[in-house]
């Protein structure tokens, strides 16, 4: 579906994560994952620097480029970047973070994350007006020029934001925005932007992030955001046509 977008005209920009290649590589290479919770209860992968520069061989090294290489068959001309390349992304890095561990408040020093504040929308704009499609991944680059992890759909709903996009598709393994995490069923269809807030106890796991991307997508201009489910054939497409849950 990806192909057929952009081979009809329309300008496609992708984001790629890889979380569960980094966390299998992490526990071979003798570093398992940490995830840590924070006072407000969303949950991030705890990243020193050996954690660091394992995330980049997964997400930089491998999936991006097989996201390139999948996107080269099917006739797309993609470029493959991570926020970090030509500044494309930049954000401050946090210089500490507070989470909550067995009950107890801890501060957690030596952490790379930060949030993306800042598109460099010239150099992606060169290759879209190009004909190029960019795929892009984690890390950013923070202020000091250190290489950072931030979530990557709180990237795409910055991105879109900063594109100023019509749609932000966020695929994952659920068919949407469930009120039961445990019912496939009970798929929240629909949602008006102005009820967002209503619905974020609902979010469970990795989706408290999705919605907090959706939001600040949609706080910052982007017309809809929808849920879609990334196993279907032509997930994209499905998403398009209403499959999963719309937010406008």
């Amino acid at each position: 579906m990806q192909s057929t977008i952009v081979k009809r005209g329309e300008r496609l920009i992708l984001v790629h994560g890889g979380s569960h290649e980094t966390n299998e590589l992490s526990t071979a290479l003798g570093k398992p994952p940490r995830f840590v919770t924070s006072v407000s209860g969303v949950e991030s992968r705890y990243t020193d620097r050996e954690t660091l520069e394992i995330f980049n061989m997964v997400y930089v090294g491998k999936m991006n480029k097989l996201y390139v290489e999948r996107l080269q068959q099917l006739g797309v001309n993609a470029v493959g970047l991570c926020g970090a390349d030509g500044r494309s992304m930049v954000g401050e890095r946090k210089a500490a973070i507070k989470v909550v561990e067995n009950g107890k408040r801890k501060v957690l020093r030596n952490d790379f994350t930060g949030r993306v504040e800042q598109i460099n929308t010239e150099l992606l704009t060169l290759l879209l007006d190009h004909g190029y499609t960019p795929v892009l991944c984690p890390p950013a680059m923070s202020y000091e020029n250190e290489i950072i992890n931030v979530d990557g759909d709180r990237m795409a709903g910055a991105l879109a934001s900063a594109f100023e996009a019509e749609i932000l598709v966020i695929l994952s393994n659920v068919p949407g925005l469930l009120q039961d995490i445990d019912d496939p069923d009970s798929l929240i269809a629909s949602i008006d932007k102005t009820r967002m807030s209503s619905f974020s106890d609902v979010a469970q796991g990795r989706m408290k992030k999705k919605m907090m991307g959706a939001s600040e997508a949609l706080e910052q201009g982007v017309g809809t955001v929808i849920f879609g489910d990334a196993r279907l054939d032509h997930p994209v497409q499905l998403a398009l046509e209403g499959r999963g849950t719309v937010i406008r």
